[in-house]
């Protein structure tokens, strides 16, 4: 793939990306997995393959939706059970009928995002995520439970909160026993900010750094880059989770194989299946996007039986699984400011030349 290769030096040397890693696969082959640029500019640090990135958004299909997932797999909830069911003590309003599958379509009526952050960094750190929990449930909605398509941050938040009360557990604890580590996915992972750095050094240094961001005042690295994660310590339902490439793709060989219907180490495959059912009311299912009708980031030759996701700070996945092709791509496009959005377009194009390449 010499021409994959040119497009993302390519990209590299336009500005796209400080620098990025591209994993391909097919059926379980692994056809293409190679980095390009830097990991940061200032230092001129060369990324590397299994250089770690925050994956944003991907948090969302990657792990609350695979945390999700697990508990309906033990029938400990539902997709139709709605909020008043479970979290009664509080005075919920019209948010009592949002129903989980409605919080994983992004049809639950919650606006896309709000910045709860500048409130929540003035509370103790040990109360934030119940503050932050507290805002939301106050926050009006923006459309009827059901109807529209919202983008929601917000709805993934609750979602975790709901991870959290059922399993007892944190969802970061929870989604690492139950799914990555029977997986043997090693390199999935939230950072805990309000905690001391448990990591060696060897895994901080392949980190890649996002944001010089200017409220913070440095350099983020091995630190969320969401604000509302990051003023929760880092651990939150819509981001927070970081990763390398392989081990993005050793995730998203689970869920094409469970979705196939073919023998998985973690997840239930008829449960997936009914599961990921597309509805009128949403191009996402279940936590995960599909392909848009028109200007996809996908490009135009991902089948209709196709899922993926996005992530802000510039990272992606794409699988089909009629052809059973899986496109990780991921960057630090933030990198050393968000202001960068060269990869709209370029994302497309780069998916487009690949699928040129191997179908």
């Amino acid at each position: 793939m010499k021409s994959v290769a040119k497009m993302m030096s390519q990209g590299v040397k336009e500005g796209v990306f400080p620098g990025a890693v591209l994993l391909v696969s097919v059926g379980d082959e692994v056809r293409y997995f190679q980095a390009f640029g830097a990991s940061d500019i200032f230092s001129k640090i060369a990324m590397q393959k299994n250089s770690i990135f925050d994956l944003a958004s991907l948090t969302k299909p990657f792990a609350t939706a695979m945390a999700v997932f697990k508990l309906i797999e033990q029938k400990k909830l539902f997709l139709k059970q709605n909020l008043s069911s479970i979290i009664p003590k509080t005075s919920l309003g019209n948010k009592s009928d949002i129903t989980i599958e409605q919080l994983l379509n992004h049809t639950s009526g919650f606006p896309a995002y709000k910045e709860y952050f500048k409130e929540v960094i003035n509370h103790k750190k040990v109360l934030r995520r119940e503050k932050l929990r507290e805002l939301i449930i106050k926050e009006p909605l923006v459309g009827m439970p059901g109807e529209n398509q919202i983008y929601s941050d917000l709805g993934f938040i609750v979602l975790a909160w709901i991870v959290e009360m059922i399993s007892e557990r944190r969802i970061d604890k929870f989604v690492y026993e139950q799914v990555y580590k029977l997986i043997g996915i090693d390199d999935l992972f939230y950072i805990d900010n309000f905690m001391p750095h448990s990591f060696s050094k060897d895994l901080y240094e392949r980190i890649v750094p996002t944001e010089k961001c200017p409220w913070r005042e440095k350099l983020l690295r091995a630190e969320v880059h969401d604000d509302n994660a990051w003023a929760v310590g880092g651990i939150e339902g819509h981001a927070g989770l970081f990763g390398d490439a392989f081990s993005a793709w050793q995730l998203s060989m689970e869920i094409m194989k469970a979705l196939n219907g073919k023998e998985t180490k973690a997840l239930d495959s008829d449960l997936m299946q009914k599961l990921m059912v597309t509805t009128k009311e949403s191009d996402f299912i279940a936590g995960f996007d599909t392909p848009s009708k028109c200007g996809s980031s996908s490009g135009k030759y991902f089948s209709g039986k196709s899922i993926g996701h996005l992530g802000f700070t510039g990272t992606s996945f794409w699988i089909d699984l009629k052809k059973s092709i899986i496109i990780i791509m991921l960057t630090n496009r933030v990198h050393p400011y968000r202001k960068n959005e060269k990869i709209k377009l370029f994302r497309p194009q780069i998916h487009n030349l690949i699928m040129e390449q191997i179908i």
